[in-house]
């Protein structure tokens, strides 16, 4: 009985019986040394349940905070074209990433079957890309172009349209997330934050590259996508501090009051997005802070009835580079 109450925590002399006290010096000190290893046994495999419960609470948490960068990478489905550099030789063999996700990574490949338009628009023509340049790997697609003479290029690819469906929370997430404040609010207004939505989404993407150091107007060249943006002056002119104005179009026409996001990279550090709004014109500016590689993009998206899906959204990304 005295042994089972050292077992529950009572101190290593309860073990001792009254005829173990009476035991030789030596013998007591045994028994006394054989109550410590047993109390040290308990302690230590106590311990190693408290840290067994604490790695496995970590664990969980670890895989909540997972979950909760999968469903936010999940909604930032942006798609760009994006150069290691953007001032390339003539006559070259250019690599180009197809990023499917942020401007920093690709969470998933583009099918070359997906594409409706693939062209460059060189110093004096528009030329189709063969579409087996475009190559997925991976998480990544990779396009190859050959440059030619000296100028401004423009890599174009357009998109066939995709159709998702999205719970309630996570349509409404997106909107946020990805920068359409507009049917947002007009949710919020109507009452609508708890209905799940069926969107009709198709993606629209171009590059410019400087070939040389003769700078052209291709840049200028409209693709003719559903979405789309074209600069007003050359980027390849700009410098840090100026501005640079861009004509956001939509179906052909240009459209007002778009929200339109400029963001990019200097080197591995994020440049801090920049928001403005389309005047009635269509134009969109931007001020130019830094040096680096710049993307401009938009989400054009508007509610649709009498047809399979809720919405309708057409998206348009343009990415150059700042010296």
């Amino acid at each position: 009985m005295m042994l089972g109450r050292h077992r529950g925590g009572g101190s290593p002399g309860a073990f001792m019986s009254g005829n173990a006290a009476g035991l030789p010096g030596r013998e007591a000190q045994v028994q006394n040394q054989r109550g410590r290893g047993t109390g040290d046994g308990l302690a230590q495999r106590h311990a190693r349940s408290v840290d067994t419960g604490t790695f496995m609470r970590k664990q969980l948490v670890c895989a909540a905070i997972l979950l909760m960068i999968s469903a936010t990478l999940l909604l930032a489905h942006d798609l760009f074209l994006k150069l290691d550099n953007y001032f390339v030789p003539a006559n070259s063999r250019v690599r180009v990433a197809v990023l499917n996700g942020t401007f920093a990574a690709s969470e998933g490949p583009v099918a070359a079957d997906r594409l409706l338009d693939l062209s460059m628009v060189g110093p004096t023509q528009r030329h189709p890309i063969p579409r087996e340049s475009w190559r997925p790997a991976g998480d990544t697609t990779w396009l190859s172009v050959q440059t030619g003479a000296p100028g401004t290029y423009v890599i174009g690819a357009s998109l066939s349209p995709r159709q998702i469906a999205l719970s309630a929370e996570d349509f409404n997430g997106y909107l946020k997330e990805d920068g359409i404040p507009d049917v947002l609010d007009a949710r919020t207004r109507a009452g609508e934050l708890g209905r799940a939505a069926r969107e009709r989404y198709q993606k629209h993407v171009k590059a410019i590259l400087q070939v040389g150091d003769l700078r052209t107007r291709a840049f200028e060249f409209v693709l003719g996508y559903p979405a789309e943006i074209v600069p007003m002056t050359n980027p390849f002119f700009l410098t840090v501090g100026d501005t640079l104005a861009v004509h956001c179009l939509v179906d052909g026409k240009p459209v007002a009051q778009q929200l339109v996001i400029a963001g990019g990279e200097q080197g591995n550090i994020p440049i801090p997005e920049i928001r403005a709004r389309t005047q009635e014109d269509g134009v969109a500016r931007f001020a130019i802070r830094t040096a680096g590689k710049w993307y401009i993009k938009f989400i054009h998206m508007v509610p649709v009835s009498g047809d399979s899906v809720n919405y309708e959204s057409k998206w348009a990304t343009l990415t150059f580079q700042v010296r």
